[in-house]
């Protein structure tokens, strides 16, 4: 698994940058070599200087072994920089391809992943592939190299002795081979937690406006404080368990540098070894024994490592399900006609919508009214394709939505919506979001018809006014109008509006009907709304009860019927129910 990921890492790097850490890694064993020199030259200068009392070979030792020291000191900086540069090379690489991944994705992919986790997924899991990149894997080398480079060269001073050091290595090995297997189910456990902590504290910051309306800053504060103190104890239970495994293996490291001074004595009075050769034996116990002294750190990150790639790869090679087929036909522009043929749509086995059928020419405009929830949304939704249906077609200007061009279909249908969302930009930058080759004289122009020109203009800085996040600062009806406005600029072959004129007046909505009626291009209207007043001049009014097409006709047409928009129409302007005749 961890070969894999590395291997994925270093796909996502440029070519050159592999080219740069494969000399990082170089440049990690040649200093790894390099510690080899001063023990052996603290040899000869126990042995062939102060033993021997000849001070002559002194300095000459002494001023390599300093150029060895600085040369290893500058050669891990240059090495530390270049791993650095490589890892933000990787990092960046694999951000920019995981955002366009995620915009992509279908509306499936995004109800089944909570915001907070794929910022998690985006942040703190990048960052560790990052730290391996930068740290882990030449932490690992260099543990490796050492611990190979001074036995081999302590095998060419003293076989015997170095055979007795090697026999405490295996026990070593067994220990990281437990810690293994008992903290990964952790780290696992730990990310997710870390995903629920994240994802409270970005629901809260979203909803603040709803918290403090319901006065539940309390609440929230010990919903975040219980996901915090998860967070947390999945730590300690992590550090719980390395901590068990510690102290043996800083037993066992001490082990190795007592038995160093112990057998170097002995060997020392048999005549085996030299002063000189204990020294180079004492120099390099420390490359034997930090090693494993580093191996359970390294065992936690590689660990931590694995689990945020998991996550990592997993968005990245998410596969969206909406896409465009082999045989996708190619549109100048969508018309407008649209035409709903046995279409049914269910999502995790509820059935949304079953046997909608209608049809309505292109340029005209089609009204749809019906009791929450009754899956009035799914319809534009699945006219946009954001879902596939279930059963039966949806033809836009005769063609299967499944026949389009993903981008062609959905950059032709203009929607607003009730829940408005506007970003953190200039109000002709929202406006202009969906057609950035607008003038501005073109966005003051859709303004007007959607009546936002005169509140804009009141603005500190007219359009050029920066709007909060979601549209802070503005009226819910100044919402809508922008939103209206947006819709409107793209010039759609289909222009959606969901409820959009919701919280606006009824002297504005009059306004922004007639505006409708003189837009400056032909398209067809699909209006969701409650209000009688936004759909009874519509050329096909829709019912839409418990999934179905319950009513279908023109205003006067579904008033005749006496059914449920009869009732909604009686409702809204004060007749009795048991009037006969209404107008």
């Amino acid at each position: 698994m961890i070969r894999k990921q590395i291997k994925w890492l270093i796909d996502n790097m440029d070519p050159s940058n592999r080219k740069l850490q494969a000399l990082a890694l170089i440049i990690c064993v040649f200093t790894c070599l390099l510690l080899l020199v001063n023990p052996a030259l603290s040899s000869r200068l126990i042995d062939d200087v102060i033993m021997a009392q000849n001070p002559e070979p002194l300095i000459p030792i002494l001023m390599i072994m300093l150029a060895v020291k600085l040369g290893r000191e500058g050669l891990r900086y240059l090495m530390v920089m270049l791993m650095e540069k490589d890892s933000q090379n990787m990092v960046f690489n694999l951000r920019k391809r995981l955002y366009e991944k995620m915009q992509y994705n279908d509306m499936r992919f995004f109800d089944n992943n909570r915001t907070g986790d794929l910022m998690t997924r985006m942040s703190a899991d990048l960052d560790w592939c990052r730290h391996f990149m930068s740290y882990i894997n030449y932490r690992i080398i260099d543990a490796v190299c050492t611990y190979l480079f001074a036995m081999i060269y302590l095998f060419t001073v003293n076989w015997k002795m170095t055979l007795l050091l090697i026999v405490i290595t295996p026990g070593l090995l067994v220990i990281s081979k437990m810690l293994r297997k008992r903290v990964r189910p952790r780290f696992v456990h730990m990310r997710e937690k870390l995903s629920e902590m994240n994802t409270a504290a970005q629901e809260n910051i979203a909803g603040n406006r709803v918290v403090k309306s319901f006065a539940r800053e309390e609440h929230e504060k010990n919903r975040f404080e219980e996901k915090n103190m998860a967070f947390m104890d999945s730590h300690l239970k992590i550090n719980k368990v390395w901590l068990s495994f510690f102290p043996i293996i800083e037993m066992l490291v001490n082990t190795i540098q007592l038995v160093t001074v112990f057998l170097g004595g002995i060997f020392i009075i048999n005549g085996e070894i030299t002063p000189g050769e204990l020294a180079i034996f004492t120099g390099l116990s420390w490359a034997i024994s930090n090693p494993m002294r580093e191996l359970g750190n390294l065992i936690n990150d590689l660990q931590r490592f694995s689990t945020s790639a998991t996550k990592v790869m997993e968005l990245f090679y998410s596969q969206p399900e909406i896409v465009d087929s082999e045989d996708a036909v190619h549109h100048d522009r969508v018309q407008g006609g649209i035409e709903f043929r046995n279409v049914s749509f269910t999502i995790d086995g509820k059935p949304i919508l079953r046997d909608v059928n209608f049809s309505v020419p292109a340029g005209k405009t089609v009204a749809i009214m019906g009791p929450t929830g009754s899956g009035k949304t799914s319809l534009i939704q699945l006219l946009a394709r954001f879902y596939d249906v279930t059963d039966g077609a949806i033809l836009v200007d005769g063609c299967d939505v499944r026949e389009w061009k993903v981008q062609e279909l959905r950059g032709g249908i203009g929607t607003a919506t009730q829940d408005v969302f506007l970003f953190s930009d200039t109000v002709e930058g929202n406006i202009a979001f969906g057609n950035q080759e607008l003038t501005l004289d073109e966005v003051k122009d859709f303004a007007t018809r959607a009546d936002a020109a005169e509140f804009i203009e009141h603005l500190p800085e007219g359009y050029d006014t920066i709007i909060g996040e979601r549209g802070v600062g503005l009226s819910g009806g100044q919402r809508q109008r922008i939103a209206l406005a947006r819709a409107m600029a793209v010039r759609p072959g289909i222009l959606v509006m969901d409820d959009t004129t919701s919280a606006v007046d009824s002297e504005t909505e009059l306004y922004i009907q007639n505006q409708l009626r003189n837009l400056p291009y032909d398209c067809t209207k699909v209006i969701i709304a409650q209000r009688i007043s936004s759909m009874r001049d519509a050329d096909l009014i829709l019912v839409i009860e418990n999934g179905t097409v319950s009513e279908h006709g023109t205003h006067e047409e579904l008033l005749a019927l006496k059914g449920y928009y009869w009732q909604t129409y009686c409702l809204q302007y004060g007749i009795p129910a048991d009037e006969k005749e209404v107008s």
